[in-house]
């Protein structure tokens, strides 16, 4: 059963995503209405607070989060909710970027260290498995309830997965580890589909050591890569 089924509204209860006020041609933001709030219910500050409620639903409830539970415990009307996001898909979206978007930020920080190559990528593993299990609920939300659900949702976070695995070709370029362009790419992209799926395997089998896992995806990475120059 579809927990969000009752996510679209319908008789004028809210507004769709695409129905936003444009930004005037001269590329000011639209003037804020009396008492200083932006028209059409879209403060950021309310809509901050709206992400935040959602992810303490989600943390709590995880893959049944719905709306009327995030409404609820953000204080305010599903219609309210609506009027800030449009849809569920405006909420995937919204929450997408908001926690995927300082997890790619902290990979790229980690892959541009200036130190020797296998620490890096220690350090990057690491950081990615800390970051999803720490915020396993979200991250099983954002991976799979959402993904599953909206199409939207699954092409930008495909997207962004697919962006680190360029990032990672033109460092294996830039750093002469792998000389071709071809395999750079075919081995960039393969070391990112596997840190993922082995981190995912990993949420399933917590028995297994942290420490252990990293070393083990570490030795993988690295010589995969190290394959890759031959």
């Amino acid at each position: 059963m579809d927990v969000f089924s009752d996510d679209d509204p319908s008789n004028g209860a809210g507004v769709t995503a695409g129905s936003a006020s444009p930004e005037r041609s001269d590329g000011a933001r639209p003037a804020r209405s009396r008492g200083g709030r932006h028209p059409r219910g879209r403060d950021p500050e309310r809509r901050r607070a709206i992400l935040d409620a959602a992810d303490r639903v989600i943390q709590r409830d995880g893959h049944e989060a719905s709306m009327v539970a995030i409404a609820t415990e953000a204080g305010i009307s599903k219609p309210i909710l609506y009027r800030h996001f449009g849809d569920k898909s405006g909420l995937y979206q919204a929450l997408a970027q908001r926690h995927v978007d300082p997890l790619i930020e902290r990979i790229r920080a980690e892959l541009h260290q200036h130190t020797e190559f296998e620490v890096r990528a220690r350090a990057t593993v690491g950081a990615y498995l800390s970051m999803i299990s720490q915020n396993l609920n979200l991250y099983r939300f954002l991976m799979d309830r959402a993904t599953s659900e909206d199409v939207r949702t699954r092409s930008d976070l495909g997207l962004m997965v697919r962006r680190l695995g360029e990032e990672l070709a033109d460092l294996l370029i830039t750093e002469r580890r792998v000389e071709q362009r071809p395999r750079a790419q075919i081995a960039a992209h393969a070391i990112v589909g596997m840190v993922q799926a082995a981190g995912e395997w990993w949420l399933e089998h917590p028995e297994v050591e942290e420490e252990q896992i990293i070393d083990d995806l570490t030795a993988a990475v690295v010589g995969a890569i190290d394959g890759s120059a031959a």
